[in-house]
């Protein structure tokens, strides 16, 4: 019975798997279309992230004042099951990067984890590649503090106290832990952007952020900052799918509940 149990399971398995390949494989087509028109200028209009907003003030505040941003991609890697956090937090330093490259005022960039640290500093000297100004470029900008959590939290807060900071930009996956920086930045009064995917994380963000990217808004930033059409046409697929997936749900119950 215990054999049979598991053969069904596993069947309902590759159904399921089935039909979600089959959804994919439907939107998939959508999205050329919706590059060319992007590319034409008939995109659609996204509604407006202030965390986002945030981010592009900061840059220009830097750019104005030449006080450094510090910017965090969690405290975790590129390796793991939050991989999708580091990476969206890597897409919003190189956008950073890309605006330092062109007025010579890196980041103070700091990851917990190495093969963060690794993609932070590609991303960095990508950036000053792009504008011929490799020689810019300096990979110590890139610090690797700790792997532990707690080791790393105290790191940034040393960085918060010593430096002169104009704003704190922590996006990635975190804990608890980040209460410790997010305060200390509080006492600085410093301006802070915090995002995250993680719940347990954002309490404590919306205590001591300025802005917050909540969940999957972070996943958004190659949308809003890069301005690239594959990113926008891709966040538009996605919520095509999501209203997709909704009206499935509303007329199943209605089914369900009718027959």
């Amino acid at each position: 019975m215990e054999v049979i149990g598991n053969m069904l399971s596993q069947s309902s398995i590759d159904q399921n798997a089935a039909l979600l390949l089959v959804f994919l494989l439907l939107f998939i087509p959508a999205l050329p279309f919706l590059r060319r028109r992007i590319n034409a200028g008939e995109g659609p209009t996204l509604r407006p992230i202030p965390g986002y907003t945030a981010v592009r003030g900061l840059t220009s505040q830097s750019m104005e004042t030449g006080r450094p941003l510090h910017m965090s991609v969690g405290v975790q890697g590129v390796a793991n099951q939050s991989t999708a956090q580091t990476l969206a937090g890597l897409t919003i330093l190189e956008y950073l990067a890309r605006q330092a490259a062109v007025y010579g005022a890196p980041p103070a960039v700091s990851a917990a984890d190495a093969t963060a640290l690794v993609a932070a500093q590609d991303v960095l000297r990508h950036a000053f590649e792009e504008h011929g100004e490799v020689k810019q470029f300096d990979p110590c900008k890139v610090r690797m503090i700790g792997p532990e959590p707690t080791v790393y939290a105290g790191g940034v807060m040393g960085i918060l106290s010593r430096e002169d900071i104009l704003a704190n930009i922590m996006a990635g996956a975190f804990g608890d832990e980040y209460l410790l920086m997010g305060e200390t930045g509080v006492r600085k009064n410093i301006q802070q952007v915090a995002g995250s995917g993680n719940p347990q994380a954002l309490p404590f963000m919306m205590v001591s952020a300025d802005e917050v990217l909540i969940g999957e808004e972070m996943f958004a930033s190659g949308a809003y900052l890069s301005g690239l059409p594959a990113h926008i046409a891709s966040l538009v697929i996605q919520d095509w799918m999501r209203t997709v997936i909704v009206l499935l749900v509303i007329i199943g119950v209605i089914l369900s509940t009718v027959l």
